[in-house]
């Protein structure tokens, strides 16, 4: 009996646009916690700080933004204010005591994944050579 021909993968793992997609969603919401950690923002300020913080890797959109914003502030990590910033109506957003222990906690675990990354990829030095050297927009954004 014969099998089928093999499907070609839905997902390339051979991509790195797959994996640096993978990961900043990963890290799109300790991102904001941590951006918020340094104090209250609006929306687009909050999205040009996560740009900055990362040297341009993560740049959240619209559209990815304000729904987890939203998730935050009903469950409590965040409050969000309307306020007349520069003559306009934004929604100002800050950490709760619940969302600094959650960016606390989220910083500890993202801390602890990095040690052992690190530490599971001894060896690799080539590639991760390479990585270094290319500059961190290219590293995020092939």
């Amino acid at each position: 009996m014969s099998r089928p021909a093999p499907q070609p993968p839905r997902v390339d793992y051979g991509s790195r646009a797959y994996w640096a997609g993978t990961i900043k969603m990963g890290l799109s919401k300790f991102f904001l916690l941590r951006a918020l950690h340094d104090g209250p923002m609006h929306g687009y300020d909050l999205a040009r700080a996560v740009e900055r913080m990362t040297g341009g890797c993560c740049s959240p959109s619209e559209g990815a933004l304000y729904p987890v914003l939203r998730e935050f502030e009903e469950g409590g990590f965040v409050t969000g204010e309307d306020q007349v910033v520069q003559g306009r109506r934004r929604r100002v957003y800050a950490l709760t005591a619940a969302g600094r222990e959650a960016f606390r906690v989220a910083l500890a675990a993202w801390l602890e994944a990095t040690d052992a990354l690190r530490d599971c990829c001894r060896g690799f030095g080539t590639a991760a050579g390479r990585c270094r050297a290319s500059s961190r927009k290219d590293r995020c954004h092939d």
